[in-house]
């Protein structure tokens, strides 16, 4: 492909931002197209990042950018409409017409996480409502916390959440869903299940009031839910990934889809949805993205074991 570039990344979170970083580094010319609209928009901090720990989210984006100038790394803000694997690479439109050639691509666009469609819940997103206990379950530990969801999912993240507080409480907003199996392993660790319906969630100083339809409220210190998550982008999809029963995008341990040139990191790829782990996704598709490209320019005596 005449004029075309090395590779585009699209998804401009931690894993987009790393792999850029090594490509960069190994002057390659590259494209990073970002929405703007992470997954963590809502989060006030970010935890678990080695030397970042407690970073606003925004703050790292804006120091990868940074950093990311001296290098041959141009950064669109814009959305990928719609993407062809053609002879030698990819051919990709953007919103507003933009279109672009790449011997390789990247999808680094993460997933999305559905929210639990309770009145009050969206305004508290990120200051006493979350997904993730490894991300924010310090900030709240040994309070009285609430899990939202119901059946396996709800109850393995009640018990998980036994790690960072005694007093945790599932509730189902209706009915359970849950094994008696599943009832008793709950009761035997103290876990306790309300399946009253949810009304609404109220602000507190402290955290949030959860009120029930019959007027019964109770103070919690944080919710966790559990209510699934959603791909970013089609656009895998329609270029021939396949998919693991979870749902997550399948890749080796290069970060290859199988797709030849196509690669995806971070969040759509794996079932550890760390920043830090979607920043080693990104840098290792990176490695494997040059070395693909040393291969056709005849620059590797052996290619990555497949």
């Amino acid at each position: 492909m005449t004029g075309a570039y090395d590779a585009v990344i699209i998804g401009g979170g931690p894993a987009g931002l790393s792999a850029a970083l090594v490509l960069g580094r190994c002057r390659r010319r590259v494209v990073l197209v970002d929405s703007g609209r992470p997954r963590n928009a809502a989060s006030r901090a970010l935890h678990g990042f080695l030397t970042r720990d407690g970073v606003d989210p925004l703050e790292l984006r804006r120091i990868a950018r940074r950093q990311l100038s001296r290098y041959s790394v141009e950064l669109v803000r814009g959305e990928v409409v719609s993407a062809a694997r053609r002879k030698g690479g990819f051919t990709l439109a953007l919103a507003g017409g933009r279109r672009l050639s790449s011997r390789t691509l990247l999808f680094a666009t993460g997933v999305v996480d559905r929210l639990p469609t309770v009145d009050g819940l969206p305004a508290l997103y990120g200051r006493a409502v979350f997904h993730c206990p490894y991300c924010d379950g310090w900030e709240v530990r040994d309070r009285a916390l609430a899990v939202y969801g119901r059946g396996k999912s709800g109850a393995g993240l009640a018990l998980s959440l036994k790690t960072w507080s005694r007093d945790v409480t599932l509730l189902t907003d209706g009915p359970a869903r849950l094994s008696a199996p599943l009832e008793k392993v709950l009761a035997a660790r103290s876990v306790s299940v309300i399946a009253s319906r949810v009304a609404r969630l109220d602000s507190e100083r402290r955290g949030l009031d959860v009120v029930f339809r019959g007027g019964e409220r109770r103070a919690f210190g944080a919710l966790f839910f559990s209510t699934g998550q959603d791909h970013s982008c089609d656009l895998p999809r329609s270029l021939g990934c396949r998919f693991t029963r979870k749902g997550a995008i399948r890749t080796d341990r290069f970060e290859r889809t199988g797709v030849p040139g196509l690669y995806v990191a971070g969040d759509a790829s794996r079932d550890v949805q760390l920043a830090i782990v979607a920043a080693s996704e990104g840098a290792k598709a990176a490695f494997a993205i040059n070395r693909e490209l040393q291969e056709e320019e005849g620059l590797s005596l052996a290619p990555l074991p497949r």
